[in-house]
């Protein structure tokens, strides 16, 4: 079977397309599509049929050919800011996105044809520095982390989702405070444990979570450094990916240029510094293949891809290949194609 890889080559208005080698994790272009306007964020819908761009003050939705992985437009929005990262919920009824600089989050309805509706369900106002936001895998709740680490930020908003309305309304409490200094920026839930894991973009560090399914809401329970012991320069964590297994985590870090590799206790969640692997510079996102063989990041300044081979017993990454991808790439899609 074969796979593909997306990556929004913002610097260039493209979205590139590659094919994945399962075997190998070699990549092979594939085709480009010509996207104005600096195509960022991506997002699939959760049958992998539509995909979502985030671009400036607006919003694109594309068709994915199943079998040959070719992307056809069919519709575009204008937004009032720049959306920062775009995600839909776990019904693919609804697309949610953040807005750094606006402090906002908006939920917009998805039709039937996968063409995201205008004007929004909702505009909600957050707190400036929201660049997350994402459905719990019950689909009944949403978090949504601050990277400004000061005032009444530097947390986590909680929110109840009602998945036929899309409409958000605070939970009690309505965040969840991080340490100080931590700034928290993306999230992933563990495949298997009622456990949250949050990347700290100012805080250099990832923080685990023991997230209530009942009442929605999340609690620390441990925090770890992701730059090695005495490291004194400058550095910001970004995006965070789970292995499909939930035994291994990675975090980019921005600055120090490396990839955090953790082990994850498959009983308690807790995690266990595997030390970093150097990376390209100014990464915005990782990408696990769908089997978590291997690793994908990005580099926005250098315009280059490292691939990464998954050691799935230890969680351990051993570099393979650098490719020229274009200028700025910013975010990266891997799924498996239909029958």
């Amino acid at each position: 079977m074969s796979c593909y890889m997306y990556i929004s080559a913002s610097g260039e208005d493209k979205i590139l397309i590659y094919t994945v080698d399962l075997q190998t994790g070699k990549i092979q272009p594939h085709g480009e599509v010509a996207v104005p306007n600096r195509p960022a964020n991506m997002a699939f819908d959760p049958a992998q049929q539509f995909m979502y761009v985030g671009r400036k003050k607006e919003i694109s939705s594309y068709r994915r050919n199943l079998k040959t992985g070719e992307l056809s437009l069919i519709g575009t929005i204008s937004v009032e800011y720049q959306p920062d990262l775009i995600f839909t919920d776990q019904k693919g009824r609804f697309l949610l996105s953040s807005y750094w600089a606006d402090g906002k989050v908006s939920v917009h309805k998805i039709g039937a044809d996968g063409i995201v509706v205008a004007p929004p369900v909702q505009w909600l106002d957050t707190a400036k520095g929201v660049h997350f936001v994402h459905t719990d895998p019950s689909n009944r709740f949403v978090f949504v982390p601050c990277t400004i680490s000061f005032d009444n930020a530097n947390a986590i908003f909680q929110f109840k989702f009602d998945e036929v309305t899309g409409r958000l309304t605070p939970n009690m409490p309505d965040r969840v405070k991080s340490e100080k200094g931590a700034g928290p920026r993306h999230l992933c839930f563990h495949p298997r444990l009622d456990t949250l894991y949050c990347s700290n973009e100012e805080g250099n560090s990832v923080t685990s979570y023991r997230f209530d399914t009942s009442a929605g809401t999340l609690s620390a329970f441990q925090t770890v450094s992701t730059l090695p012991d005495g490291y004194q320069g400058k550095s910001a964590c970004s995006d965070i990916q789970i292995s499909p297994s939930g035994k291994s985590l990675y975090v980019a870090n921005r600055g120090h240029n490396s990839i955090a590799c953790f082990s994850a206790d498959t009983v308690t969640g807790r995690l266990i510094s595997l030390g970093q692997v150097p990376a390209e510079s100014s990464m915005r996102s990782l990408s696990l293949d769908p089997e978590g063989n291997f690793l994908y990041a990005a580099g926005l300044d250098s315009g280059k891809l490292m691939s990464f081979r998954v050691n799935r017993d230890t969680g351990e990454l051993k570099p393979l290949e650098t490719y020229t991808v274009g200028k700025g790439p910013w975010w990266i899609l891997i799924t498996k194609s239909g029958s």
